[in-house]
């Protein structure tokens, strides 16, 4: 089972922007659907974004719309999701997941590999 590693957390002021990577190690992502979700102290995990084996139509939840993007980079087996505008509702630790599903991405149940989560803080 290929593990996920993420990285490119930090701090970053208000409107500033972030990547995060997700790297897929110990084997490959193909073809699997990958995922972002958050948690931030004392709220519920929440659906960020999700990209397909082919990338051909991303998914994102409605509180990144159109500030958010998600792209991989299958050859290199890694995700990427880029953080733009970013607000202070966005402080959170970010994990990627893996699923063999090609929809209902919202669904963190549908996913069975999580990388550890990298830690995503937005100062005002």
């Amino acid at each position: 089972q290929v593990q996920l590693v993420e990285s490119g957390g930090g701090l970053v002021e208000t409107g500033g922007s972030l990547r995060l990577s997700c790297v897929g190690s110990g084997g490959t992502l193909r073809p699997l659907s990958v995922g972002w979700f958050r948690q931030a102290p004392g709220k519920e995990r929440e659906f960020v974004a999700a990209i397909t084996w082919f990338a051909d139509n991303p998914y994102f939840g409605s509180n990144v719309k159109g500030r958010f993007t998600i792209s991989r980079d299958n050859a290199k087996n890694t995700v990427w999701l880029q953080m733009n505008s970013l607000e202070r509702e966005d402080t959170a630790v970010y994990s990627c997941a893996a699923t063999t599903y090609t929809s209902a991405f919202h669904d963190a149940s549908r996913y069975s590999s999580w990388g550890q989560g990298t830690q995503v803080t937005v100062s005002s």
